[in-house]
């Protein structure tokens, strides 16, 4: 049985659990549980990460902690009790875990590892604090370490700010707002700017001396030197090295390590340097050999010196290596480090071993205990520690001293009777008053143990030496009276036995006889001549000599014997416990000399304060003694002296000195009457400060009262001890009379000059310091009323003296922090005075820091959710003083410029920042009826209408993101859960204030404006939340999105028809509330929506308003992010579903399609503008984009916006064309005005016409870019029409010559021909405007088919590549995937008449052959019936599927959609019939290329000849015989009578082709190829025969052929044979993809089809028939690999399209679903070729054999119908321009129909019509060629003389007018989606056009004459307004 746990509410799972069981958890190791139930070692309860899943688990892979239980039973929650940091660690530490990983992924790599190191160091410091064994130290020390940590990683991974308190997060909840904004605050400050540190400390470490000829012992000397005061500032680090420059004592770190301490900032300045003295230890010469004397000197080496500055650089210098110099002369030593900073070259060099000194040098900031604990392995290996010279800046109290430094300056000594200088070494003994020496009391420096004795070292020769050798004697102070210093003088002979003689001696004592310490300074001491042998062991021999020049000076009677030779010390005492001051030792013995008290109570000012704090006690002592003595007497003395004293500690430097005297107060002071003195002197003062002129000294009395009244009140204290609280109501008089006095000097004015003022001020700025002591004495009670009476006293004239106005601030702000504000009782009755004096200074906007910082204090004393009655009595008090000038405040200074200055901009954020905790403070403590009593409190509703105002206004500026810094979601998340609060409590007043007739807009504005803009806040959005963040900010607050969005859609409700104010200012902020994704908040405020409609649709009876402004507000939304694909169906869902009862249901169903339709194509935009590549997606989406904006929305500006961001991606892909298109579309909304636009997107404020100018040369660029020049001129043509228009010359000038350029561009450059691909998208996966969709694609400069499948299947990685070719099922449409189908498609060219026309050259056709497009072709093979093995042409079909589409390509984009499919089953016959047709037509155009000298290489002509000829001998042809010439098939397909005649007549058509070709090919066949020609001549008699044609003519009666440059040319009377324009088509190349062309390749492998290729190309094969005779193979084809390019899939092509149906067995097999691309099939079969049009015209065989046709413009019975009734038209001679000589103007006809709009040229994507937005003429043409018109029009005239062919049953299709050669034209019966009249030229309705177009200006006649064009009606798009002026 289950039973709920009492205990084990908390664990973590210490093994995974697969949860397998029924009803089981899955959990991972180290997931924290809850646990609500258990049942026999079963434990059921859910994962903290996921609470909604509950299961159960086992017992022992949960380890239980403790944890205490909120709200116990079904909604409980479990707090873990361990220690606060474990917690945040652990929960900091999964977060960090998941961005860690992401790190990785990001590329993070530094990042990465840090915060690995970071995480391991945290997890570490969390094991030792589990343990529990640190001291309670250590402790706060790892948990110090471990909040550092955290808060940097958080800091590097952009989380939040943690407010802690003494290392453990603070609930915001428990405190107050003010204390939780100064807490992070305090963190933010921590983090954004380090204190910099005011001690530093160089730590040194010797590593070794260089050098190339040591063999000595040495000694290194540091210390740290002023060059400035030319003196050291430290004592010296002295350290040994041995004969190999090593340190000598390397296991101890502290003999060679030391860090110099205590260095003020001051200090860290170029002018301070460390310098290094070396002295060798050996020999008097450094050349002198080893046995000369066995006696060692100290002799000096070197000297090296490096600036403090170049340390500050780096941190850390290892190795540094120091240059080490000599002095020229041993004279110059005791200066040569000066002169080496000097650079003073002249008096030093490099030592002649040229060594270097090898040391560690770092600079360390902080406190000595920081450096401690942050180094602490150099301090536990060792170090030795080097201090400043004397005291350091800050004296602390406790240091014990005694060190006397002494510097051994110079001597000056005689020869003593030899020729030479002496040697001088200086011996220096501590010598105690018994006459012993002390012993190791010499200290050479740091590093070093203390000596006995020193020993200086040797200049040789030099009788002046100067040494200046810094020692210092830490001599204690029992030992110093008596003490003296001895030192002797011996020479340092350099004979052999290196004898050291005694010559000389002088001595100083330590201490005079009255007790005062040898003074500092430079004292010249005698040196006392002795012999050698004198022992100087007996003192009392000499300390009765005078030891000094100056006594000897003095005491003029004492005589000498010599008196010439003198020594040179300096001395500085450091000491805590002797003085050197007489005054002070006078003072102190103040009862041996009585009569002078008076005197050293005056001279203790002079005395020096380090002196004074020395012997504080005992001075202090002193006066309270003088004082017991005689206070009537010295009693103003001992008072003046005592504050001299108190003002003293002050000072910085003695500040630390302050709790001395307060442990003196508390221990040692017993002056129990002194306190009637002190309060008698203190009143006399106070008492005369109105009357005084000079106020310093009174000025130092009230600057010392706090100390006075604490002596006042410990005297008094001890009194009452001593006599049981006898005199308790005197001294309450006295204390009371003592405020009276300041009460009346605080009250007076200051008149004249300022030092009443600045009394009053001294007075203010130290009297809180009083209250403390008071309550030691009075209660509560009665000290709060004396202050509130000192403070009320103070004038209230504001503008008295500012100055004094900031201390008066200051001393309410001390009383606030006071302990006496602390109290609840005092604190309701100081509370008035401290609001009183803080709203006048809010009043002026005056000291608002200070202001600031009081209010926080007094907030910070009210803590949440007080309900003391106190607590509540103070909050009335506040809010009737301050709620309205804080708010007004915070309105004034978020108003102001923010100042430049960082500081000064810090300085400003903190204040705006305290003053917005401080109400944030007062509104969380405010209760209903403080919130009732508030509203009551406005007499009028003007005064509460501003007051709403105010504070909403207030509340939107807390709201900004700007008040807080980014990382402070905590105090974010207050504030809103504040304001909140509040708005819940006021929203309730504006519904009873300001509805109905007292409705006030701006409020109401207002208020919904906050609420928008709250609930729109970046840190409330919890979407973007980790998981663990979300969970807390949704237990602690809620989601207050929700909570305002319904406070929002419930004072909608209420607002009745008042609602139109707010329609449709209202609309964009509550779309931008439903776009957040939050289904609660969508739900509630979705509804708002309908509101308005039906509102809207009640005022004006629609609600066009609210349709605008959606969709106006949608883009700007979307595009920034917001919204989601689940938004947009919520909100189609809910306003459906909304309006399904309304009276306007039909029109809200239309707006709700429409601006659901514009998310999905603003959905799919954003998500593909996220690709990093521009592709054909995000062009798509762009263009489908741009025409529901024109098309459906008619918003001019956005369709424009988008047209440019369409021109960007085009660029950016390098599609210059189409981005020609794309300016193309706004250039057509311009006209030729002088009409001003506005400065619009990129474009200045100019005229229309400036700008459409702009925009034609940019087209005219990007046309030419991409190589589409035909275009390009048009464009010249009609600016050129402009320039000439305005007299423009010059500009016309250029523009005909950049004409001319393109003229010469289109001849000599070469274009590539684009492959064209079928695109299907099918599956639920794609965007909208793909999705299940076909598309023609164009592609890319030679890409062909496997390169295009691969593209589309990179921009669509998830996409299936579809291995068919057949239209898919509805399963496929609705599947939750994607599938692509891909496959090439053929161009179908809509004119034929360039293609048509003689002698244009290629690369003028080639532009014609694949631009312009609109409808494309795709063949597929397939057998109908029983296949005849022996000849399949006998059952093989063609189903020829043409595809359609919405607009032409090229154009905006690289593709369209397709908007209508037709599909034809082609006979055999009619294949085999359109086979030869191919053939023929290519075998015509190689014969009159080769005719006209066009081919510079015969050989394709003899390849073309040798497949037709070499294949009709081996079956050719005569397959075709055998299928369809038989009785059988003749009987049995009747109505193909016609076809067949058709194919007879092609055979002999071609026959006689062939036979003409031979001839030319005999012309020019090249000699080594003879016995080819020959073999062709032999077999083409042969093919002949099996013709059955012996002469041509016994079966027709022929004419000479007459082809141009004679060229073969049927006669007229030959059979009926018309070739079909509309069937052929020229295949100029082949995809890698195609089939081989022979039959051997049949295998259709890749690499086949690679040499099939490149035979092709380089026309030369195995077999002539492999090029030329252009057949796929019955074979199927496969690609190598099924992803790396969709195929294809297509039947395959009759193998009869080289006229050769032999087939051997292996390939005679079906070819169905083979995979190939049309473009590249070498059927040309499938593929039929244009005719060129002086053929059509030479071979004008009269016949029209019913072709198969795809037209879409032919009925049923017309494409079936087997023969067509022809007419024999007579030949005409074809020239080059037939009407040259009647050019017809290229002038648009004034009467054409022209719809305005824009270009059609806009690719609709959607799949519905949408591009209807060009109103551009079209020209009529057909999808048939103008030739096939002449054919079958009896009324269109011919191009010659002769009768017309007449065709009863073929309706008129059109007139026989053709487009000109460069004109845009388009396809006819279609939807009138027109190209760009900016490309559009009409052309007169007459005969074929000229060659090239003709000259803009000439004969521009108008159209009226010519024949009618086509008027079909179509509709028109919606016209848009002309608001274009404005762009």
């Amino acid at each position: 049985m289950w039973i709920p746990t009492e205990h084990e509410k908390y664990g973590v799972v210490i093994a995974s659990f697969r949860g397998t069981v029924p009803y089981g958890l899955s959990l991972e190791i180290g997931d924290t549980v809850q646990i609500l139930e258990k049942c026999d070692g079963w434990y059921r309860g859910f994962a903290l990460k996921n609470p909604n899943i509950k299961g159960i688990f086992p017992s022992s892979y949960v380890h239980l902690k403790n944890a205490c239980v909120k709200n116990k039973g079904q909604f409980e929650m479990v707090i873990p009790t361990e220690d606060s940091v474990i917690t945040e660690m652990t929960s900091t530490l999964r977060d960090w875990g998941t961005m860690w990983k992401q790190l990785y992924v990001r590329n993070e790599g530094d990042l990465f590892h840090r915060l690995w190191h970071i995480m391991n160091e945290i997890l570490d410091l969390r094991r030792q604090v589990l343990v529990g064994h640190l001291t309670h130290d250590r402790m706060k020390d790892v948990k110090r370490h471990i909040t550092a940590r955290l808060d940097w990683g958080n800091e590097q991974l952009g989380l939040d700010l943690v407010p802690r308190k003494e290392y453990a997060m603070v609930d915001p909840e428990d405190i107050s707002i003010t204390e939780l904004y100064r807490l992070m605050e305090h963190r933010h400050r921590k983090k954004d700017t380090p204190v910099q540190a005011s001690s530093h400390h160089l730590f040194v470490q010797m590593k070794s001396l260089m050098c190339s000829n040591l063999g000595e012992e040495l000694e290194v000397i540091f210390s740290l030197f002023d060059s400035k005061e030319n003196r050291p500032i430290s004592e010296r680090f002295f350290l040994r090295l041995n004969r190999n420059g090593l340190p000598k004592a390397p296991d101890k770190p502290e003999r060679h390590c030391s860090l110099f301490v205590d260095l003020g900032s001051s200090e860290l300045r170029r002018d301070i340097y460390i310098t290094v003295h070396i002295i060798r230890i050996g020999r008097m010469g450094a050349g002198e050999k080893k046995n000369a004397c066995s006696v060692q000197y100290r002799r000096p080496f070197g000297c090296a010196v490096l600036s403090i500055a170049d340390l500050l650089t780096g941190e850390t210098k290892d190795d540094l290596i120091l240059k080490v110099y000599m002095c020229n002369t041993e004279s110059e030593w005791y200066q040569i480090h000066e002169n080496i900073i000097k650079k003073l070259n002249a008096r030093y060099n490099l030592t002649g071993s040229n060594a270097g000194l090898a040391v560690s040098l770092q600079l360390l900031h902080g406190d000595i205990e920081q450096i401690r604990r942050e180094y602490s392995s150099v301090f536990s290996h060792g170090v030795s520690i080097t201090r400043k010279l004397g005291f350091s800046n800050i004296i602390m109290p406790g240091e014990m001293r005694n060190d006397l430094y002494i510097t051994i300056e110079r001597g000056e000594f005689e020869k003593g009777g030899k020729s030479v200088a002496r040697n001088v070494e200086v011996t220096m003994f501590i010598v105690e008053s018994g006459g012993q020496t002390l012993k190791d009391y010499i200290s050479f420096g740091s590093g070093e143990p203390p000596a006995s004795e020193y020993h200086s070292f040797v200049l040789y020769h030099n009788n002046s030496p100067r040494w200046s050798e810094l020692l210092k004697l830490p001599i204690p102070v029992d030992k110093f009276r008596g003490a003296h210093i001895r030192f002797e003088f011996r020479h340092c002979s350099t004979k052999e036995k290196g004898e050291k003689k005694l010559f000389g001696f002088s001595f100083v004592p330590l201490m005079q006889e009255d007790g005062r310490t040898l003074p500092d300074g430079t004292h010249e001491l005698i040196v006392h001549k002795c012999e050698e042998n004198t022992n100087l062991q007996d003192t009392t021999r000499y300390l009765k000599l005078p030891f000094s020049k100056g006594i000897l000076l003095g005491n003029s009677n004492q005589t000498m014997k010599a008196t010439k030779e003198s020594f040179w010390i300096t001395s500085f005492l450091c000491s805590t416990k002797l003085t050197q001051n007489g005054d002070m030792l006078d003072l102190l013995k103040w009862r041996t000399h009585p009569d002078k008290i008076t005197g050293c109570l005056s001279k203790l000012k002079e005395i020096d304060g380090s002196e004074i704090v020395k012997f504080l006690q005992d001075t202090l002592d002193t006066l309270f003694g003088i004082l017991d003595e005689n206070s009537q007497k010295y009693g103003s003395k001992v008072f003046d002296s005592l504050v001299h004293i108190i003002n003293l500690l002050q000072d910085s430097k003695f500040h630390h000195f302050k709790p001395v005297m307060d442990t003196y107060i508390e221990s040692h002071f017993a002056g129990a009457l002194a306190y009637r003195d002190l309060i008698k002197v203190l009143k006399w003062y106070v008492d005369r400060i109105t009357e005084a002129e000079r106020q310093e000294h009174i000025q130092e009395v009230l600057k010392a009262q706090e100390y006075i009244f604490k002596y006042i009140v410990q005297s008094r204290r001890l009194f009452s001890l001593a006599t049981g609280g006898q005199n308790e109501e005197e001294f309450r008089c006295c204390i009371q009379e003592l405020l009276m006095s300041v009460r009346f000097f605080l009250s007076q004015e200051s008149k004249g000059s300022g030092a009443l003022s600045q009394s009053q001020a001294v007075f203010l700025s130290s009297f809180p310091a009083v209250y403390s002591e008071l309550l030691k004495l009075f209660d509560v009670r009665e000290v709060a009323n004396l202050v509130q009476d000192t403070l009320g006293s103070l004038p209230t004239i504001v503008h008295v003296d500012d100055s004094l106005q900031a201390v008066k601030l200051q001393c309410i702000g001390k009383t606030v922090e006071s302990q006496l504000y602390t109290n609840p009782d005092s604190r309701y009755i100081l509370l008035p005075v401290v609001l009183h004096h803080l709203h006048m200074h809010l009043q002026e906007q005056k000291d608002l820091i200070v202001c600031a910082r009081i209010l926080s204090n007094v907030f910070c004393l009210i803590k949440k959710n007080s309900s003391e009655k106190s607590v509540l009595e103070e909050i009335d008090v506040i809010v009737a003083s301050l709620l309205d000038i804080l708010l007004r405040t915070i309105l004034e200074i978020t108003s102001r410029p923010q100042p430049s200055g960082s500081s000064m901009r810090l300085q400003f954020q903190d204040v705006t920042g305290e003053f917005v905790a401080c109400l944030l403070s007062l509104l969380r403590q405010m209760t209903d009826r403080h919130y009732q009593q508030l509203l009551d409190s406005f007499n009028t509703k003007e005064e509460l209408r501003d007051f709403l105002l105010q504070i909403f206004t207030v509340f939107r500026i807390l709201i900004r993101p700007e008040m807080f810094p980014k990382d402070w979601t905590v105090m974010r998340l207050v504030a809103n859960n504040v304001i909140i609060t509040t708005v819940l409590y006021l929203s309730d007043a504006l519904r009873k204030n300001f509805l109905n007739e007292n409705f006030d807009y701006k409020i109401w504005d207002s208020y919904f404006y906050l609420a928008v803009i709250f609930i729109n806040q970046l840190c409330l959005q919890l979407e973007m939340f980790t998981p663990s963040k979300k969970k807390k900010v949704l237990e602690k607050y809620g989601d207050m999105r929700v909570t305002m969005g319904c406070e929002i859609f419930s004072m909608w409700q209420n607002l009745g028809e008042h609602k139109l104010h707010f329609i449709p200012a209202l609309i964009g902020p509550f779309l931008e509330v439903t776009l957040i994704p939050q289904p609660d908040l969508r739900n509630v405020m979705i509804p708002i929506f309908h509101d308005m409609m039906d509102w809207e649709q009640r005022r004006s009876g629609n609600f066009k308003q609210v349709e605008a402004k959606l969709i106006d507000k949608l883009d700007s939304l979307m595009s920034e992010g917001k919204g989601d694909e689940t938004y947009r169906e919520l909100f189609n869902s809910i306003l459906l579903k909304k309006i399904e009862r309304e009276t306007w249901r039909e029109s809200g169903v239309s707006l709700i399609a429409t601006v659901t339709r514009l998310m999905e194509r603003l959905l799919d935009y954003r998500d593909c503008m996220k690709m990093g590549e521009v592709d054909g997606k995000k062009i798509g989406c762009t263009v489908s984009l741009l025409n529901f904006y024109k098309t459906e929305l008619n918003k001019e500006e956005m369709y424009i916006r988008y047209i440019h961001k369409l021109y960007d991606l085009h660029l950016k892909a390098q599609n210059f064309t189409e981005a020609a298109y794309t300016l193309l579309l706004y250039d057509e909304l311009l006209e030729w005005s002088d009409r001003p636009l506005r400065e619009f997107l990129t474009y200045p404020m100019q005229t229309e016409w400036q700008r459409k100018e702009h925009l034609h040369l940019a087209i005219i660029q990007n046309f030419d870019r991409g190589k589409c020049w035909e275009n390009g001129i048009i464009l010249c043509r009609k600016i050129a029409e402009q320039y000439e228009s305005y007299y423009d010359y010059r500009n016309l000038s250029k523009m005909r010559m950049m004409e001319a350029s393109l003229y010469d561009k289109i001849m000599d450059q070469q274009r590539l021909e684009p492959e064209f691909f079928r695109v299907g998208f099918y599956g639920k996966k794609f965007p909208f405007f793909l999705r299940n969709k076909e598309f023609v694609c164009r592609g890319h400069d030679y890409e062909r088919l496997e390169a295009f499948q691969q593209r589309m299947l990179n921009e669509f990685p998830h996409a299936i590549a579809m291995q068919h070719a057949n239209q898919p099922d509805e399963t496929i449409f609705q599947a939750e995937a994607q599938y692509l189908q891909i496959y090439a498609v053929t161009p179908i060219p809509e004119s034929q008449e360039v293609l048509q026309r003689e002698g244009v050259p290629d690369n003028i056709k080639s532009f014609y052959k694949v631009n312009h497009i609109w409808k494309f072709r795709y063949d597929r093979p397939f057998h109908k019936g029983t296949k005849d093995k022996e000849n399949e042409f006998k059952s093989l079909w063609v189903e020829r599927t043409s595809l359609y589409l919405v607009q032409s390509l090229p154009g905006i984009s690289r593709w369209f959609e397709v908007e209508k499919r037709e599909v034809v089953e082609m006979s055999p016959l009619e294949n085999a019939i359109e086979v030869l047709e191919n053939k023929n037509q290519q075998l015509k155009t190689l014969i009159s290329q080769c005719q006209t000298r066009q081919m510079q290489n015969i050989n394709p002509l003899t390849m073309c000849l040798n497949g037709v000829i070499d294949a009709a001998v081996n079956g050719g042809v005569s397959r075709y015989q055998e299928a369809f010439f038989v009785k059988e098939y003749i009987l049995s397909h009747p109505e193909d009578g016609e076809k067949i005649a058709r194919l007879r007549e092609l055979m002999l058509e071609q026959a006689q082709i062939l036979e003409f070709g031979l001839a030319v090919h005999e012309k020019f066949v090249p000699q080594d190829m003879r016995p080819l020609h020959k073999k062709l001549v032999d077999q083409f008699f042969v093919m002949k025969s099996s013709l059955g044609i012996q002469e041509f003519s016994a079966c027709i009666q022929a004419s000479p052929v007459h082809f141009p440059n004679g060229s073969p040319r049927v006669c007229r009377n030959s059979a009926p044979a018309s070739m079909s324009p509309d069937g052929t088509r020229v295949i100029p190349r082949r995809s890698p993809l195609s089939y081989p062309a022979v039959n051997r390749y049949s295998s259709s492998s890749l690499s086949s089809q690679a040499s099939a290729e490149v035979s092709n190309i380089t026309g030369q094969s195995e077999s002539s028939d492999e090029v030329f005779n252009m057949q796929p193979s019955p074979s199927t084809s496969s690609l190598s690999s099924t992803h790396s390019a969709s195929p294809n899939v297509t039947s395959s092509a009759p193998s009869s399209a080289r006229a050769s149906p032999l087939l051997s067995d292996k390939h005679k097999h079906s070819r169905e679903n083979s995979c190939l691309s049309p473009r590249e099939r070498p059927c040309s079969a499938i593929y039929p070729t244009p005719v060129e049009p002086s053929q059509r015209l030479l071979f004008n065989h009269i016949g029209d054999g019913a072709l198969p046709r795809s037209d879409p413009n032919l009925s049923a019975p017309e494409k079936a119908s087997p023969a067509r009734h022809t007419t024999p038209v007579s030949p005409s001679p074809a020239g080059r321009s037939p009407l040259k000589g009647s050019v017809q103007s290229f002038t648009p006809s004034p009467v054409e129909y022209h719809s305005p709009g824009l270009s059609s040229n806009s690719p609709v994507l959607s799949g519905s019509y949408s591009s209807g937005i060009s109103s551009l003429s079209r020209c009529s043409t057909s999808e048939t060629s103008g030739f096939e018109n002449q054919v079958n029009d009896p009324s269109a005239p011919g191009p010659g003389p002769g009768p017309c062919y007449s065709g009863p049953e073929e309706p008129v299709r059109k007139e026989s007018k053709t487009p000109p050669p460069y004109s845009v034209y388009e396809r006819t019966l279609r939807r009138p989606v027109p190209l760009p009249h900016s490309l559009s030229i009409p052309v007169p309705p007459t005969a074929e056009p000229p060659a090239l177009p003709p000259k803009p200006l000439a004969a521009r006649s108008s159209h009226l004459e010519n024949g009618t064009r086509r008027t079909d009606p179509a509709p028109r798009p919606r016209p848009l307004p002309r608001k274009v002026s404005q762009l």
